[in-house]
This record gives C-alpha cells, structure tokens and sequence, in this order.
C-alpha cells in the first residue's frame, strides 16, 4: 500500500513565509490545508490543490476549535502544524493600546488539542526574539514568546512523539513591511517621532528596509521545508529547535550570545552572592 502524502495545516497564508510553504508543499506532492483571513487572498493555491480555510488567529477560542474541528476532519491528521500568521506592531511601548497588543499573539492551542496524529509543530520567532528595540517592543516580545513556547513544546511533548521548533528569519524580502501591512499604534506621541531619538530612527530604517532585505524567501522555505520534512539539505539530521536562516540573523543571535557572555562575566561575582549559605 502506498504510504500517504503527508498533510500541512499552515497559518497566515495569504503572504510571506506562509504563503511559500503552502506553494512549496503543494510543489512536492504533499497535502496543504491553507488558512487566511479573506480566503479569496489564497485563491490560486486552492487551484493548486489545497483546501483553503478562513481564519484569523486572534478570534475567540471557540472559533479557532470549530476551524481546528475542519481541518482535521479533512484528513483525519495533520503532520506538519506551522503558525506563520503574524505581523508588526510598530510603536513605542506607552503609545500601544491592550487590544493592539493582544492581537500580536498567535494561537497553535486548538490545532494541537484536535489532533492524535503524531505531527511536528513549527511556530515563528524572528531576529527580533533576540534583541528587543525602540518601536519594535511588541513584536520584538512576541517573536522572543514563540521561542520560549517551542522551546517549552519540545519537552513537554516529546513523550507523545510529537517534536516542536521555532523558524527565526532575519530580515527577508517579503510584503512584511510594506505600508499596507505594517500596522502602527494608533497614537502616536510628537516625541516618539524626533528622528534625532530611537523610536524615530527605527520608523524612518524601517520605511528605508521595505523591499531591500537581504533574505530570499523562496531559498528560506526551501531550506525549512527540507529541514522540517529531514529530507534534501537535511537529510538524516535531527530537527533542531531552532531553524535560522538568514545570516543577518546568524550575526545578531551570534553577537547576543558574546555579549550576554561578557555581561556574565562583568557580574557574576555579584550575582553568585545572592544564594543562602
């Protein structure tokens, strides 16, 4: 009997890095359940094969469950779970409102309580998991949240043989930063917007990146497509906890590393003192 396509179940499709797994996928035989917000943006890969389902990821709890429900029923499995919906909040932590910043998490909750099938989940950090920055708290906060969950993940579901990672891209040329996705705080404070200050450099260098990143994002999912499935470039390599492309974002992990190194180093005789004798 022959052995049966495996099956993605991918958040955020519509673009980016979820729209070109969903296409790769599809490209190598695979089955594809795609979700969006308006479907009508994952139309062409529908016509590719792939069963499209409307979703956003920061709909009430009972929502995300009927679509989880769906998704599974299709095929009974879900093998490959990749929460890629997402998108920047750009603003300085006192101008955000609650709403603003609880939109900025994603949820992979349902899907996971829905399935028996023995699968691999794979959520997205970034470069800004390792360092935070002005304008950027929010999503820089969120990004380092994916890599504490997939870390926590790994462990806690490694007895029901079901493996977990974090993809951290560096900055790649996608629609990320364009001004119709980009989303900004609704206020906005007159002293936040001084390019002379952080806040305001990072808005205008953010205008400045669009459509000039460094990463290609069709060789970045090749790359996660092949170490997620251990085939191609990685094949008989053990899935790793993090998959980082990119080698902007080698550099910044890299430097992070040096420097948290050095803080140790700089306090360690003070911070050892704190134990009970």
């Amino acid at each position: 009997m022959a052995t049966e396509s495996p099956v993605w179940c991918i958040t955020g499709a519509s673009s980016g890095f979820g729209r070109e797994i969903a296409l790769q996928a599809v490209q190598r035989g695979h089955r594809v359940i795609a979700t969006a917000r308006d479907v009508s943006k994952i139309s062409d890969i529908r016509q590719k094969g792939a069963l499209t389902l409307a979703l956003d990821v920061s709909d009430a709890f009972d929502k995300l469950a009927e679509i989880a429900k769906s998704a599974i029923q299709e095929y009974q499995r879900v093998d490959y779970l990749i929460n890629a919906a997402g998108y920047i909040l750009e603003g300085a932590v006192e101008e955000a409102g609650s709403e603003e910043v609880q939109r900025q998490f994603a949820v992979s909750r349902e899907l996971l309580q829905n399935g028996d099938h023995r699968a691999t989940i794979a959520v997205f950090g970034s470069l800004g998991s390792w360092i935070g920055g002005a304008s950027y708290a929010f999503y820089a906060m969120t990004k380092a949240s994916m890599s504490s969950l997939a870390e926590s993940l790994k462990e806690e579901l490694a007895p029901f043989d079901i493996r977990a990672t974090v993809i951290e891209p560096g900055y790649f040329r996608t629609g990320f930063l364009n001004p119709g996705a980009k989303a900004s705080t609704a206020e906005r404070i007159p002293a936040y917007e001084d390019e002379s200050t952080p806040s305001g450099q990072v808005r205008k260098g953010l205008e400045a990146h669009d459509g000039k990143q460094l990463g290609d994002v069709k060789k970045g999912v090749s790359v996660c497509v092949d170490i997620l499935t251990s085939s191609g470039i990685a094949e008989g390599r053990e899935l790793p906890l993090r998959v980082i492309i990119g080698s902007d974002c080698v550099d910044v992990i890299r430097k992070k590393c040096q420097s948290t190194l050095e803080l140790l180093d700089s306090w360690e005789e003070v911070s050892v003192t704190t134990d009970h004798a």
